[in-house]
C-alpha cells in the first residue's frame, strides 16, 4: 500500500513539474511577443513623429490631397490617445501612408526639396526598421501560437487562459496598385 502512495505521489510530482515547465515556456514566449510588439510600437511612434514634418513639407506642393492628410493626422491622434496601436490601426496607417507617398511621386519639384529628401530618407530608415520589427513579431507570435496548440502545452494554455496571437499581415488594399487622384 505504501509503495502505491509513493508511485502516485511521484507521478503527481512529475505532472506538476511538467505543468510548471510548460507554463514557464508559454510565459517566456508571451513576453517575447509583447517585447516584439513594443518594438513595432516604437517604430510606429518614430514614423508618426516624422509624419507632421513630412506633411508640412508636402502641403505646399499638393492642395488636392487634404483627405489623405486629414486621415493621417486623425490616425496619429488616435495613436496618441491610446498610447499603443492595435494591428488593425497600424495596417490602416500603412494604407494611408502608401496612398500619400504615391501622391508625392506625382510632384517632381518636391523630390528636389532638401528638407523633403532628408525626411524621406529618415522615413525610409524607419520603414525598414518597422518591416524588420514586424517580421520578428510574426516569428515570435507564430512560435507562441504553435506552443499553445501542441500537446501538452495546449492543456496548460487552456487552463491558464493563453490566447492565440494575431499576426501582422498584408491588407488587401496594400496588395492592389495604388490609384493616384489629383
Amino acid at each position: 500500500m505504501e509503495s502505491i502512495i509513493y508511485i502516485v505521489l511521484t507521478v503527481l510530482l512529475i505532472v506538476i513539474l511538467v505543468i510548471i515547465a510548460k507554463y514557464n515556456k508559454l510565459v517566456k514566449l508571451f513576453n517575447k511577443m509583447k517585447k516584439a510588439k513594443s518594438d513595432i510600437e516604437i517604430c510606429l511612434n518614430k514614423r508618426f513623429d516624422l509624419m507632421p514634418n513630412l506633411v508640412e513639407t508636402v502641403k505646399g506642393y499638393s492642395k488636392h490631397e487634404n483627405g489623405t492628410l486629414e486621415k493621417i493626422t486623425a490616425l496619429r491622434s488616435e495613436y496618441n490617445n491610446k498610447n499603443h496601436m492595435d494591428i488593425k490601426s497600424a495596417n490602416e496607417m500603412n494604407n494611408e501612408l502608401t496612398k500619400y507617398l504615391a501622391v508625392v511621386e506625382a510632384y517632381p519639384e518636391l523630390k528636389a526639396d532638401t528638407e523633403y529628401l532628408n525626411l524621406q530618407s529618415e522615413l525610409s530608415i524607419v520603414e525598414d526598421q518597422l518591416k524588420d520589427a514586424r517580421e520578428i513579431y510574426n516569428h515570435v507570435a507564430n512560435n507562441y501560437n504553435t506552443a499553445i496548440e501542441v500537446v501538452p502545452s495546449n492543456i496548460v494554455a487552456a487552463i491558464f487562459g493563453f490566447k492565440k496571437a494575431e499576426l501582422f499581415k498584408l491588407e488587401d488594399a496594400k496588395k492592389e496598385n495604388v490609384e493616384i487622384k489629383l
